[in-house]
């Protein structure tokens, strides 16, 4: 090819390149900064179970070219908090909202601040999202469940604060922050992490759980990706069957509200239909919305005209109606 045809080839081809890696930048400014009103800290400043000294500052990363819309993900996080976003005027109930990204990162924006308006602004939700710590360079499997079960109690023991009612907390999580979910959900009195201070006193059962798109099978119908990072590259059958979520179902459990899209490409909506079946089973009310469309991922930015944009509407709509079943916490 004649080089006056060449390098204009190449120079298009280094600009592409550079457009779609110029959105991936760090953005550490955008979180709310220590001491914050909005930011709570789970564990008292450099006793986080497992973890030694101060812990390292995580990393914010944006991947979207456009401020409108924005992707952010967080890793790298050691002293887990949550961020809190309130109704102007509260309903009283509240979710603690675990985002996904396959156990490798936290998604900040799809699957959490995205939520705001529906679930916040229209739905009088309190919502606290979980930055939680990942499996990486861990060798603690329960750190994330650690991270729900303590954040369960510290938002039950700050009710009156943030004007909700310590018996109507959900948790909602997606993709593989739905499988933190439903270990929670099952797993809220696990000894998780040694007792630290009178906040561990109290229950971290999630009064209802909502999975949206959730890892549950580390088996036959694994994400991949999840079940290597959270559980090593050649788990055995007795370790998959462990963290496979539907084989955990207790008949305790919180009433579920599943969404899943039958074209997910990602976590296979398998995971949902046996989840489903094992909450039957165990009599654990449960209400599920399968949908045609929607791939994986798709939060509440969805496109026009695709039926699984109704997901938020029917799940507050569902809220309220389980609330009014007696809470366990024993």
């Amino acid at each position: 090819m004649p080089r006056t045809v060449l390098m204009p080839l190449l120079t298009l081809a280094l600009l592409a390149c550079s457009l779609a890696h110029a959105a991936d930048r760090a953005v550490p400014d955008t979180e709310p900064l220590p001491g914050a009103p909005d930011r709570i800290a789970l564990w008292p400043e450099g006793q986080v179970p497992g973890e030694a000294g101060q812990g390292t500052a995580p990393n914010v990363i944006e991947r979207s070219p456009d401020p409108a819309l924005p992707d952010r993900y967080i890793d790298n996080v050691s002293a887990p908090y949550l961020v809190v976003y309130r109704p102007t005027r509260p309903n009283g109930s509240a979710l603690l909202v675990v985002p996904g990204g396959g156990y490798q990162r936290i998604v900040l924006d799809k699957e959490g601040t995205a939520l705001v308006p529906a679930f916040v602004d229209e739905g009088g939700v309190t919502l606290f999202v979980l930055r939680y710590r990942l499996p990486a360079g861990r060798s603690d499997r329960q750190a994330a469940l650690a991270d729900a079960q303590r954040a369960m109690r510290v938002i039950r023991a700050d009710a009156a604060r943030w004007q909700i009612d310590p018996q109507r907390i959900g948790v909602m999580g997606f993709s593989a922050g739905g499988h933190v979910a439903a270990r929670l959900s099952n797993g809220f009195d696990a000894p998780a992490y040694p007792h630290r201070d009178a906040i561990d006193a109290l229950s971290a059962r999630p009064d209802v759980a909502l999975l949206i798109y959730p890892v549950i099978d580390m088996g036959t119908h694994a994400h991949s990706g999840s079940r290597e990072r959270l559980l090593g590259p050649r788990p055995d059958a007795a370790l998959q069957q462990q963290f496979s979520m539907q084989d955990q179902v207790r008949a305790d459990a919180p009433p579920a509200f599943l969404v899943h899209a039958q074209d997910d490409n990602v976590v296979p909506v398998h995971n949902s239909l046996v989840y489903y079946q094992a909450l039957l089973r165990a009599g654990v009310t449960t209400e599920m919305h399968l949908f045609p469309f929607g791939g994986h991922g798709f939060g509440v930015r969805i496109p026009a005209g695709l039926t699984v944009a109704q997901w938020s509407e029917l799940a507050l709509r569902w809220i309220p109606s389980r609330h009014t079943e007696p809470a366990r916490h024993d």
